[in-house]
């Protein structure tokens, strides 16, 4: 196959009686020095000498020469699609292109030797013609990396399982060649290694299909920050390949995890969180039970001292006196009729605290609930969103905001549970009453 591409190679460059011609000059001139019987080694050692300094020749012309005005072109002009060609060196491969024409044309003078020159050169066109290519590919993907879709669906993957087909047939071919066989032959003789070539390549064809499925399915992106504890992987997708997501973890290290687990294990994918533009907080805090209470007149007064709560107080004094009005309910046990209490007055308060909050995304759910009473006391839940998904500023918002919640709480003579200390018990002991229980 190679032999007919390049026959036409012979009569451009060199006619059959040309190439006699050059010969026996070469002959002629060794015989002039040397004996009979070694002027046809010596012509033929001259003329392989000459064939190599010519294509070495060639190649350092091609790559000094007409490389270098390339090269100022490309870094020079307006696009810079081609800049990528010259930094993966397609161009440099291409340089040898000519040697390789020269070797392959210049094979009838050896004689003897033409086939064995023919499959050299053969072999060394088919490995230019792969290294241009690995080239050509790695230029494409970081061409195709410069765009928003490179994200989303990355290529890397297909374009490596192109690159193992290639290296495939390339290898086929090459074989083909040095056994002097027809490429055609060989893969029904490997028919019977197809279960030891499934063995071998069994990541990259797991790899390849997962690859498919996660840019189908749309599951991953380059950017994504994904979780994955049984991999130990919590970070931003920064390459997928045919055989690797590479994930940096926040602490800086590198996890690699298989594309195929990915399609069959679970992992989340917080790319929801950073597309909707909030992060979601979701925490209690755990209120003393001892320290519930209904509110007193006192207390009910204190807090209409509190800005954001005042329209709150006003209302829901004036509703529970209406009901207890309407239902002649004028007793002054608590237990009787509605009162107000101070840990639903300080729910009261956190839920126009969060309304008023200027890092609260106000558009998603927010809520203030009381969950089931445990051994740590009675839990408050907050459950909101922030305006930002970066996370130190989610982390700040968040500390503020409970901060605050923290101090603000005693104020509302509710006390925040917490496991007794070594300061507490001697606190206790020497009869000094503590802030927690």
């Amino acid at each position: 196959m190679i032999r007919k591409l390049l026959s036409p190679l012979d009569t451009i460059i060199m006619d059959e009686a040309s190439k006699h011609e050059i010969v026996k000059v070469f002959e002629e001139y060794i015989g002039q020095y040397f004996s009979q019987t070694a002027t046809p080694f010596l012509a033929s050692l001259s003329l392989i000498l000459v064939v190599l300094v010519v294509s070495v020749v060639s190649n350092l012309l091609t790559k000094h020469i007409v490389l270098r005005i390339l090269a100022h072109y490309i870094e020079n002009n307006k696009y810079d699609w081609d800049t990528y060609l010259l930094k993966h060196k397609v161009l440099h491969r291409l340089s040898h292109l000519l040697p390789v024409l020269i070797i392959y044309s210049s094979a009838p003078l050896f004689g003897s030797l033409q086939t064995f020159i023919e499959r050299l050169g053969s072999i060394y066109l088919i490995i230019l013609i792969v290294g241009v290519l690995n080239a050509l590919f790695n230029a494409i993907d970081d061409i195709y990396n410069r765009h928003e879709v490179a994200r989303q669906k990355p290529i890397k993957g297909y374009l490596q399982g192109i690159k193992i087909f290639v290296f495939v047939i390339a290898g086929i071919v090459i074989l083909s060649r040095l056994l002097g066989q027809s490429p055609l032959i060989l893969p029904s003789g490997i028919g019977a290694m197809t279960a030891v070539v499934l063995l071998i390549f069994q990541d990259s064809i797991l790899g390849l299909v997962a690859g498919i499925q996660l840019a189908a399915n749309d599951m991953v992106r380059i950017g994504d920050w994904i979780e994955m504890p049984k991999y130990n992987a919590d970070g931003d997708v920064i390459e997928i390949t045919l055989t690797t997501v590479k994930v940096e973890n926040f602490d800086k290290t590198i996890t690699t995890v298989p594309p195929h687990a990915l399609v069959k294990d679970s992992f989340r994918n917080w790319r929801g969180m950073q597309e909707t533009g909030g992060r979601r907080i979701m925490r209690s805090i755990y209120i003393d039970t001892s320290s519930i209470c209904f509110c007193s007149d006192e207390m009910i007064e204190s807090y209409k001292d509190i800005e954001i709560l005042k329209n709150y107080i006003n209302n829901r004094h004036v509703e529970i006196n209406e009901y207890n009005r309407i239902h002649e309910i004028y007793a002054k046990n608590p237990v009787n009729g509605r009162h107000m209490t101070n840990v639903g007055t300080f729910r009261a308060y956190i839920i126009e605290y969060l309304r008023n909050h200027s890092q609260i995304h106000q558009d998603m759910i927010q809520m203030v609930r009381q969950l089931p009473p445990k051994e740590y006391g009675l839990p408050i839940e907050l459950y909101m969103f922030t305006k930002t998904t970066d996370w130190a500023e989610y982390e700040t918002i968040q500390a503020d905001i409970f901060d605050h919640l923290l101090a603000v709480a005693p104020l509302f003579g509710l006390r925040i549970f917490q496991n007794p200390s070594g300061y507490d018990l001697r606190m206790v002991g020497s009869g000094t009453e503590t802030g927690s229980s």
